[in-house]
């Protein structure tokens, strides 16, 4: 079946040199605008900042493209890989064959708390990692994930930034067993909708939060350093198409944005709460690259300091009164803007995220 998918979409966007063409005058044009990024190497750079990326990666195809960015974000230097929700160890062997095909070995995983019953069946990555065995990974794998955040944080001399993309049980239970983990650590989630929900429609309960609100409240309650939040008012409207996508899909010779297309191409079928039937030219939603962008920029949207409820069906509810307050990207600045951005840091090879 990938091999029969696959080949559809090399048959409508061929790597020809006018896509080529394409790629170069993008990077031409997003550079002049200072917004590719800039290699780590250079004079007059910051020190990257330490990450560690919380993902339910293998449902959803969107944590897959953010976790593409963040490797292609010099700002940032990724630490950990801790899966979280469902079938963490699934999620783990995605993203270790991810990270093992572009060279990103370096980056140890931390396998989460298996949750029975959450998302065990919606594994639509699955046959990507068929023949993949997680034991032979050549990074570090630790079993017990929330030992290894613990542990990294403990360690770390300098702040860490937590990227939150999926439910969060493993890290609710991280920051019960080690109350100072929160004060040593900025906290950036994918959670919530505020006066938009899917679609522009009208607020609605966020997979995210819904997926576990108890310990979405766990961690919301922490004394972290800051919390930043996209809800999908902001990440629920990011999509690729046109030249950007075509640019993507055209970059064969990357073995980053190969892994990218590969995994779309298998999660197009597979999906069921969709019909994904335009993966030849357009993205879906890709919610979770707001989240990893703000951990390193917050000029393109408009941030409030929010105060709200987390309702135990899944809903974000603001409130003079609510229990959280948070910083949240309610708006875009330029929808248009990062979607650019986006496209440009991910055809980027040079920039590779600091080891």
């Amino acid at each position: 079946m990938t091999t029969a998918v696959c080949g559809r979409l090399e048959r409508t966007h061929p790597d020809t040199s006018a896509m080529k063409t394409i790629r170069c005058l993008l990077l031409s044009a997003l550079s002049a605008h200072g917004l590719l990024a800039v290699p780590p190497a250079q004079p007059g750079v910051p020190h990257p900042i330490p990450v560690v990326f919380v993902t339910d990666i293998g449902t959803d195809i969107d944590d897959t493209w953010a976790l593409a960015l963040l490797l292609r974000t010099p700002e940032l230097s990724l630490k950990l890989v801790l899966t979280d929700s469902g079938d963490t160890r699934y999620r783990a062997a995605v993203a270790a064959k991810f990270l093992e095909t572009v060279g990103r070995a370096d980056v140890p995983i931390a396998i989460g708390d298996v949750q029975e019953g959450m998302g065990d069946d919606v594994k639509n990555q699955a046959p990507w990692i068929k023949d993949y065995d997680l034991s032979r990974y050549p990074g570090k794998v630790r079993a017990d994930g929330v030992a290894a955040l613990i542990e990294l944080v403990d360690k770390s001399e300098e702040p860490v930034t937590v990227i939150a993309v999926g439910a969060v049980p493993s890290l609710a239970r991280a920051v019960e067993l080690a109350p100072t983990l929160a004060a040593k650590c900025r906290f950036v989630g994918m959670f919530g909708s505020f006066d938009k929900g899917y679609g522009d429609g009208p607020p609605a309960a966020e997979a995210n939060v819904k997926g576990d609100p108890a310990g979405l409240r766990k961690v919301l309650g922490a004394p972290w350093r800051d919390i930043l939040l996209t809800p999908l008012d902001t990440c629920g409207t990011v999509g690729l198409s046109g030249a950007d996508y075509r640019a993507i899909w055209s970059a064969t010779d990357d073995p980053m944005l190969r892994a990218v297309v590969e995994n779309y191409c298998i999660f197009a079928p597979r999906v069921t709460w969709m019909k994904c039937d335009y993966f030849a030219t357009r993205s879906t939603t890709l919610f979770d690259c707001v989240a990893v962008y703000l951990a390193y920029a917050e000029t393109l949207v408009n941030i409030q300091t929010i105060q709200f409820d987390v309702t135990d069906d899944g809903f974000t509810r603001a409130s003079g009164q609510g229990k959280f307050k948070a910083r949240v990207a309610l708006t875009w600045k330029s929808l248009a803007g990062f979607e650019d951005h986006l496209t440009m840091r991910l055809l980027d090879s040079r920039a590779a995220s600091a080891k």
